[in-house]
């Protein structure tokens, strides 16, 4: 059985798909191999999302943003967290997941968005393992 190759992407890599890539490989290191990237890198992961990851005992403390262009793109599934088009990436199968950017929220709204991103994770974590087969869903 083969680990399903999961892309997040987001718009800076520094909050929602660096969370994500942490959950996803903290929880579901048994079907999948995570990896996240930003359509617009940023400079730094944010203070906020480094904090608030840490009260879940997630420390993103030396991640750093990344770009498309840095993942080599070999990857059985993305999902684009970025409210915007992915660009093209034939015969990948793309998910959209709705969830607000939180870089400039208060902790509280930032924590509820967290949250969102690890119930979704965990979704797809079920998901995978219900298909037994690790790779590539629908």
């Amino acid at each position: 059985m083969g680990c399903t190759r999961v892309l997040f992407v987001c718009i800076g890599n520094a909050c929602r798909s660096q969370m994500a890539e942490a959950f996803a490989n903290r929880h579901g290191s048994d079907v999948l191999v995570a990896s996240s990237a930003g359509l617009h890198p940023c400079e730094m992961v944010a203070p906020a999302t480094v904090r608030l990851m840490a009260e879940k005992n997630v420390d993103l403390s030396s991640c750093v943003p990344k770009g498309l262009d840095m993942t080599g793109l070999s990857f059985d599934l993305i999902i684009n967290m970025s409210g915007w088009p992915m660009p093209n990436h034939p015969g990948l199968p793309v998910r959209e997941w709705k969830v607000d950017d939180p870089v400039w929220f208060t902790d509280d709204r930032h924590r509820a968005v967290r949250d969102q991103i690890q119930a979704l994770v965990q979704r797809l974590i079920i998901e995978l393992r219900k298909n037994n087969d690790g790779r590539r869903p629908a």
